[in-house]
C-alpha cells in the first residue's frame, strides 16, 4: 500500500474511533478497539469507500478478518482504478 493511502487509512480509523493514538497493525481486530462496534464497522466502510472512490460487495467486507485483510482489498480495488 503507498503511504499515502495508508496515511488515509490511519486517519479514518483514528477519527472514527476517537483514538488519535491507534496503531494501524495488520493483525488488528474489531475485538481490539472498544468503539468498533457493527454500526462504526459500517461507517468505517462507508468512509474508506468515499475516501478512495471505491466500493466493497457484502461478501467482501464480511470475509475480512482484520485489518490486513482490509488493505489487501483496498489495494486490489486501487489497483483497477490506475
Amino acid at each position: 500500500m503507498k503511504s499515502e493511502d495508508e496515511a488515509k487509512l490511519i486517519e479514518i480509523f483514528r477519527v472514527l474511533f476517537n483514538m488519535p493514538e491507534l496503531e494501524l497493525r495488520d493483525e488488528l481486530t474489531a475485538r481490539e478497539v472498544p468503539t468498533w462496534d457493527s454500526f462504526n464497522h459500517i461507517n468505517l466502510i462507508m468512509n474508506i469507500e468515499s475516501e478512495f472512490d471505491v466500493r466493497f460487495t457484502t461478501d467482501e467486507i464480511a470475509s475480512l478478518q482484520n485489518v490486513g485483510e482490509l488493505k489487501v482489498l483496498l489495494n486490489k480495488k486501487l489497483a483497477v482504478l490506475v
